[in-house]
């Protein structure tokens, strides 16, 4: 097995070997608005190579609106204390906590190993989803750059595709975006979870600000590329006071539509977040327990197709009553965005094979 050099290891199966290239995060995406002295400190990021067979993952959840994703990375600099993707890192006996933001895998092949699955005559164009386990737009992708290489092939393609992030990296590809948008074949959510930039730092601690972020969501619904704001997760008593302001912002920034989540704690994420309650907010953390939990069934998760995604109970429906008002009151329509897949065409190597 070949070590990458200057990259990191190469990931192969159950083997593996931790010669990892480290490198120190960089600066340009941190909060440039608030007091330099409020930023976390610095960490240092260990990148391993992965070359999987595939790159598209398949699913048939009954709550997920897509039915074929791709991840560029494993883990995620941005630190988001609630992610649910956390626990994937155990697979590779890593922490879902510290690990999960500092010792990250990349994917080059990802175009490529694209290229090949849209290059099979029995495929049937369907919308891809970026974004659904860690971040596209993290830190790691002004370097390698893997998520831009896999739009550049969509646009090629005309192919259909989905993207989350909560980062204003995503600007970086607007040229890409807005091509895609002309034959309506992207949308983006943009994820906002607070507008209080104490509270963002305390929750995502290395993503962007929130300013940066709504100035994201303005920019590319300038460029016409339609946004979707998601207020997610609310967290029952220390978001949840925001929903109205959030959801009227992102309006005001020219968002398409917006959504929100109830937070969820599959597995380790539940005691990574109780130790942060109890660190950032010892005044409340029992009763921001005991409200999730309610809107949860009485566990600290609900994992059950139907109820994950919404919560149940008293305080899952006061927050679904508040977001369906505030989201009437700012003008939403709930007008639903069908990306076309009628303007597919196979690579062009894929193509030169039928002659």
């Amino acid at each position: 097995m070949a070590v990458e050099k200057g990259r990191g290891a190469t990931l192969n199966g159950t083997s593996r070997r931790f010669n990892l290239s480290e490198r120190q995060v960089d600066g340009d995406w941190l909060d440039a608005l608030s007091d330099r002295d409020d930023l976390p400190p610095p960490r240092r990021t260990e990148v391993m190579v992965e070359r999987p067979r595939t790159i598209l993952t398949r699913n048939s959840s009954p709550d997920i609106g897509f039915s074929q994703s791709i991840n560029a990375y494993r883990g995620c600099e941005h630190g988001c204390i609630y992610c649910f993707a956390r626990p994937t890192h155990a697979y590779h006996d890593l922490s879902p906590g510290l690990d999960f933001e500092t010792r990250l895998f990349a994917k080059p092949d990802g175009a490529a190993l694209l290229r090949a699955e849209l290059s099979r005559q029995r495929y049937v164009a369907a919308p891809i989803a970026m974004g659904t386990n860690t971040d596209p737009y993290q830190p790691i992708e002004k370097d390698w750059r893997i998520t831009r290489r896999i739009l550049e092939l969509l646009v090629e393609c005309r192919h259909p595709t989905f993207i989350t992030t909560k980062s204003d990296r995503i600007l970086r590809d607007i040229d890409l975006l807005a091509d895609l948008a002309r034959d309506q074949l992207v949308s983006v959510m943009l994820s906002l979870t607070s507008l209080d930039a104490k509270i963002a730092r305390t929750m995502e601690p290395r993503a962007p600000h929130p300013q940066r972020r709504i100035a994201a969501v303005e920019k590319l619904a300038a460029a016409g590329v339609p946004v979707v704001v998601s207020i997610s997760p609310v967290v029952p008593g220390i978001t949840d006071h925001e929903i109205e302001s959030l959801v009227a912002r992102a309006a005001q920034a020219g968002a398409r539509e917006v959504t929100y989540i109830p937070v969820r704690l599959p597995h380790e994420v539940a005691p990574l977040f109780r130790a942060w309650l109890d660190e950032h907010y010892p005044d409340r953390a029992a009763k921001v327990m005991a409200i999730i939990r309610d809107m949860r069934g009485g566990r600290d998760n609900d994992p059950d197709f139907g109820t994950r995604m919404r919560g149940q109970g008293v305080w899952a429906d006061l927050i679904r009553t508040r977001f369906v008002k505030a989201r009437k009151k700012a003008g939403f329509t709930g007008e639903r965005l069908i990306l076309r897949t009628d303007l597919f065409r196979p690579p062009e190597s894929a193509q030169m094979r039928l002659f």
